[in-house]
């Protein structure tokens, strides 16, 4: 390899925590907006708290053994090639379409609901048309650069903040949690507790990937590592500021919505939080302030995840998992033009399908293999590679990684027993063409793995670069 390759390869260090606490909380603060909701329907608000507890266990306890891996192996890779060092180049390629099956499909749910926000912004601009038109912005203004997103996240983050905070003042004085647990009509021979929750414990399984959905994408900031002046010291702070952050939000959005509106009104729409406050306050300048800040959430994890999806195809094709030329970076921005290209063209295929509740699922299951395959790593390292640097080191970290698995397993059951195809809309672009057709998260999400390693074995992994001709920061992490 030459090296002027070599140096059109690489990455600019120009983030500090300030920046990953951002990226991190801009990348998961659009499930305060939007998509958490849908688990209002599946068990009721009751069981969508219910179901949050293992999630955030597993969330708490994840990112701690998350945060060893990512200042240990900083690369922009960030699960995959984890996995790759600790169990070889097929585990590798497992994390890594896990990693894409997330962050390639959470975007166009987001770009859904931004589409729909606009809609119910201004009636006469189509939901879809803003979908796609959003989607084309953001992937340009991530070819800008890193420090230009990342700032635009700073800024869109804070704002998105902001909307979050005067919906929940908004809110607060109407709480009442005889809202918050409505008696089910019919308890269906529920006792106790679970007279509140449709379905009763089945409920709450099926609530799972909505309550994951307020944190999922959170790992993504380790995607931004090779681009971190110092990340051993600033990527644990960065996530762990990013985790606590995320906990309080969810906490108040989840409890002042059900709490002033029938969780019935806001159940399956996208916009949860401008409706919930409508049913009280009417269409006044609240509800529009809110609905025009909620747009600021949406586009800042949007933009954040579109970096986290970019990041991943560029750096497994680096590796050698995927075409070379995805590998490319733009000489004068330092940004990877044809991952982000890809990245947009596949979000904005499945944006038309219009089925945001499907897409959240989908973007779930890759995300929980995703975490599994990396916490499967975390066990080998520990026990392979003992004396490897480590700039941050996870207390209790076996016992903190063995109850985060546990979650973990809790979640993925969830996922498989409660999964349900759902139909096309007859308004989506996607009817119009495929025609009454119904998608099954399941189903879609094998039939990706099946594909991916159907290249793997063919050509794949024929052309995978040596581990430590990939990127030389870890001789330098060794040394330190």
């Amino acid at each position: 390899m030459t090296e002027k390759s070599t140096n059109n390869e690489k990455l600019v260090r120009t983030l500090k925590p300030i920046h990953l606490w951002a990226l991190a909380v801009g990348l998961v603060i659009s499930g305060n907006f939007f998509g958490w909701s849908y688990g209002y329907g599946t068990g009721g608000p009751l069981g969508l708290f219910l179901s949050c507890i293992p999630v955030v266990i597993f969330y708490a306890t994840f990112i701690f053994c998350y945060s060893e891996m990512a200042t240990m192996i900083p690369h922009a890779g960030g699960p995959s090639a984890y996995a790759r060092r600790a169990m070889g180049p097929a585990a590798g390629y497992f994390a890594g379409i896990s990693c894409l099956i997330e962050f390639l499909f959470a975007p166009p749910a987001i770009a859904l609901a931004v589409g729909w926000y606009i809609h119910n912004l201004i009636p006469i601009i189509p939901a879809i048309p803003a979908t796609i038109v959003v989607f084309v912005i953001f992937v340009f203004i991530n070819f800008l650069g890193m420090h230009t997103s990342a700032v635009f996240e700073l800024i869109v983050t804070i704002v998105a903040l902001v909307g979050l905070c005067i919906f929940w003042a908004a809110a607060a004085p109407h709480f009442s949690m005889d809202s918050f647990l409505q008696p089910l009509a019919e308890n269906n021979g529920f006792d106790g507790f679970l007279q509140y929750i449709p379905g009763g414990w089945t409920g709450i399984m099926a609530s799972v990937p909505f309550a994951i959905w307020f944190y999922l994408a959170l790992e993504g900031g380790a995607m931004a590592a090779e681009e971190m002046v110092n990340p051993q010291k600033d990527i644990p702070k960065g996530f762990l500021t990013g985790m606590l952050t995320l906990f309080i939000m969810m906490c108040f959005t989840l409890f002042l919505t059900a709490g002033i509106v029938d969780y019935n009104q806001v159940s399956a729409v996208d916009f949860p939080l401008p409706a919930a406050l409508e049913a009280v306050y009417g269409k006044g300048a609240l509800t529009i302030i809110v609905n025009f800040l909620g747009l600021f959430g949406l586009i800042a994890s949007l933009n954040g995840i579109i970096v986290g999806s970019s990041r991943q195809l560029y750096a497994m094709a680096r590796t050698g998992y995927l075409p070379k030329f995805i590998a490319g970076v733009n000489a004068k921005r330092h940004t990877p033009t044809a991952a982000l290209i890809i990245a947009g063209v596949i979000g904005i295929l499945a944006a038309t399908t219009g089925l945001t509740s499907v897409v959240i699922t989908l973007s779930v299951f890759g995300s929980v293999g995703l975490y599994f395959i990396s916490l499967i790593s975390f066990f080998v390292l520990r026990s392979k590679e003992p004396n490897l640097n480590r700039p941050f080191k996870v207390p209790g970290g076996i016992l903190v990684a063995a109850i985060s698995m546990a979650m973990c397993l809790f979640c993925l059951i969830s996922l498989f027993v409660t999964t349900v195809s759902v139909p096309l809309p007859e308004s989506s672009i996607a009817y119009m063409i495929f025609g009454a057709i119904s998608i099954n998260p399941l189903v879609a999400t094998v039939t990706i793995y099946v594909v991916a390693y159907l290249w793997f074995f063919i050509g794949g992994r024929k052309n995978i670069r040596p581990f430590d001709e990939e990127f030389d920061v870890l001789s330098d992490l060794d040394a330190a």
